[in-house]
């Protein structure tokens, strides 16, 4: 089959997906030989893809930050510029975080609702006993995962109130004396910045260990 092809037909399904259509989405993935299983590691993959680029688009907004408050004279307007072009990106960044983490967490559902009901359906005492530890320590390991991946999400919005607040500021105050009032927003910045990081890894790690591992 041509893979162009193919590639409108899967935006096609993500379609339905995103509208609703759960079953028939997972019926067309299915006739490409995707289970959930398969949906749910690409879109734990996803995740860890905008996490690991949200930390660099975060990292940046902390370096503007930084560069700002030691102003020396210069065009502050385009300092401003700078910062509100940073503050985008990590808004729309975390917007797209949580767009995939909802479809993680969607899928997921669906996949242990489709396994349970597919384990009481084993009349093998010794299969049905496997399929359950199976079930069971994979289920644990998934929600191990959903922990961390939203905890690391709840730092990115301290981080993006106090950049808008900022971004606000500098818009209405384009002056030297603007930039001293921000000195104690700096230091707080640069806490939360670090410590989203710092999540955001362990977010990026465990996701790793669950693609590996499931």
């Amino acid at each position: 089959m041509n893979q162009t092809y193919v590639k409108i037909i899967l935006l096609m399904a993500a379609g339905l997906f995103l509208s609703g259509c759960n079953s028939v989405y997972y019926k067309t993935m299915e006739q490409f030989g995707k289970e959930k299983r398969h949906i749910l590691k690409s879109d734990v993959k996803d995740v860890r893809q905008s996490q690991t680029k949200a930390q660099r688009e975060f990292q940046d907004a902390l370096t503007t930050v930084r560069e700002l408050y030691g102003f020396q004279g210069g065009d502050l307007e385009q300092f401003y510029k700078r910062l509100k072009t940073n503050y985008e990106d990590c808004e729309s960044r975390a917007n797209q975080i949580e767009k995939r983490i909802n479809t993680v967490e969607e899928v997921a559902a669906d996949l242990f609702k489709e396994w349970d009901a597919e384990i009481a359906q084993i009349q093998n005492p010794e299969m049905k006993s496997s399929s359950l530890q199976s079930y069971a320590d994979s289920k644990e390991q998934y929600e191990r995962l959903q922990k961390v991946m939203k905890d690391s999400t709840k730092g990115m919005y301290p981080v993006l109130a106090k950049l808008r607040d900022t971004v606000l500021y500098l818009k209405h105050n384009l002056n030297a004396k603007a930039v001293g009032v921000m000195g104690g927003e700096v230091d707080s910045i640069e806490q939360d910045v670090e410590k989203l990081i710092f999540d955001m890894n362990a977010s990026v790690d465990e996701a790793e260990a669950f693609i590996n591992r499931f």
